[in-house]
C-alpha cells in the first residue's frame, strides 16, 4: 500500500523527480506559462509538501499545498509516470485538500495548464470549477484557473 506523508522536499529522490517534472513541463509549455515552485520555496512555512512511497520507499509521486491567507492553493502535484493509472493522483489531491481544511480554509485553488488533460479531468472529477486567474497570476491562454469550496 501506498503511504502519503509530509515530507522535506530537499531530500535527493524528490529534488531528482522534481527535475524530472520540470523537464516535462518544458515540453508542453514556455518558461513564462510554468508557475513551478523552487525547492527553497517549497521548504517553506506556509507549504506542506506531501510525498507517495511505495512501502520500500520508492517515491511515486508528489504534491503541495500552499496556505495562502484567504485560501490555500495546490501546487507542484505531479505522479511519476510508472505510478500513474493507480489513483495516486486522486489520493493525493484527497491528501491536500484534508490539509488545506486542517488550516481553516473553505477554498481550494490551483492552476494547472491545457495540455494536461488527465490533471484537469482529474479536477473536475473532484469538483472543481473553473475561475479566473488569482493571486499573482495573469491571464495565460496555456493555463486553466481551478477552485473547489471545501
Amino acid at each position: 500500500m501506498t503511504v502519503i506523508a509530509i515530507e522535506d522536499p530537499g531530500q535527493a529522490d524528490i529534488v531528482a523527480l522534481l527535475r524530472a517534472a520540470d523537464d516535462w513541463y518544458a515540453t508542453l509549455y514556455p518558461a513564462e506559462s510554468n508557475h513551478l515552485l523552487d525547492v527553497g520555496t517549497l521548504q517553506k512555512p506556509e507549504v506542506s509538501f506531501f510525498v507517495a512511497r511505495q512501502p520500500d520507499g520508492v517515491l511515486l509521486g508528489y504534491g503541495a499545498v500552499v496556505d495562502q491567507g484567504d485560501y490555500a492553493e495546490i501546487k507542484r502535484m505531479y505522479v511519476a509516470p510508472a505510478a500513474r493509472g493507480l489513483k495516486l493522483g486522486r489520493r493525493l489531491l484527497q491528501d491536500l485538500e484534508r490539509r488545506a481544511a486542517e488550516l481553516g480554509h473553505a477554498c481550494i485553488r490551483l492552476e494547472t495548464g491545457i495540455r494536461q488533460p488527465e490533471a484537469i479531468g482529474l479536477y473536475r472529477k473532484a469538483g472543481y470549477r473553473e475561475i479566473g486567474p488569482f493571486g499573482d497570476y495573469s491571464p495565460d491562454p496555456l493555463s486553466l484557473f481551478m477552485e473547489k469550496r471545501l
